[in-house]
């Protein structure tokens, strides 16, 4: 995959990801309908702050991050799809135990794009980590780097597929950040669930805009990455771990 293609995927990644290609529709028309104000753009980088202290045992993220996306459980735990899960954690000392999601977390050096065969993993200037489901070929090198275990494969034939989320049995796929959300000026579906059952334990915003709530957030408490040792400069902080 040359150059010149990873940034024409850059650039038009959102397009990519947030629609089913109709017959006869290339992807080259779907890149040059986007307007210059919807472009993604590299003065951005988009991320996601979960502060653990408000992350309450429920599963409202999860449940509207599948709804928006169309993904749906077929009772097999083992294989089902899961783009965002709660993980357990217990302190063995105290015996306390807190949950926290788990979801892609965006990095910045992101091993699935390294390993990927065909470049269908791929990040977009403004930082969000996608699948181009034309070229991945279900190899699942992906999953295996992922140090966070956030990619899911999908063993099922897919039905009643979003628009704005395209999936296909063989394919790969993870958390986007509600990609087709954000380029229309939105927060990811799990930020807004969350907000609406009265945790507010997510903060979605721009990390590179010193006046955005996130960046604001970062700056007035401790946080953390999952795994810093691997220096892979996340874009989802964790606070309260």
């Amino acid at each position: 995959m040359s150059l010149s293609r990873r940034e024409f995927i850059g650039i038009g990644g959102a397009a990519v990801a947030g629609m089913a290609l109709v017959p006869g529709l290339r992807l080259v028309e779907l890149a040059r309908a986007r307007s210059p104000e919807e472009a993604a753009t590299r003065l951005q980088r988009w991320g996601l702050l979960v502060d653990i202290g408000k992350c309450h045992d429920c599963n409202a993220c999860v449940t509207a991050c599948h709804e928006e996306n169309g993904v749906t459980s077929h009772g097999r735990p083992a294989t089902d799809a899961q783009w965002i899960r709660k993980v357990e954690l217990k302190d063995k000392l105290t015996g306390y135990v807190e949950t926290l999601p788990v979801m892609c977390q965006h990095c910045a050096e992101p091993p699935c794009v390294d390993v990927c065969p065909t470049g269908a993993s791929f990040k977009r200037i403004d930082g969000i980590v996608l699948v181009d489901k034309h070229i991945c070929i279900g190899c699942r090198y992906c999953m295996m780097a992922c140090p966070y275990k956030a990619r899911s494969f999908v063993h099922e034939k897919t039905t009643n597929q979003k628009p704005h989320a395209p999936r296909g049995m063989g394919t790969v796929e993870s958390c986007t950040l509600c990609v087709h959300r954000v380029d229309a000026g939105r927060i990811p579906a799990c930020v807004e669930a969350c907000t609406k059952d009265g945790n507010k334990a997510m903060v979605f915003g721009d990390l590179k805009d010193p006046n955005s709530e996130i960046n604001k957030q970062l700056a007035s408490a401790p946080t953390t990455q999952l795994r810093p040792d691997l220096n892979l400069n996340t874009g989802v902080r964790y606070r309260g771990v």
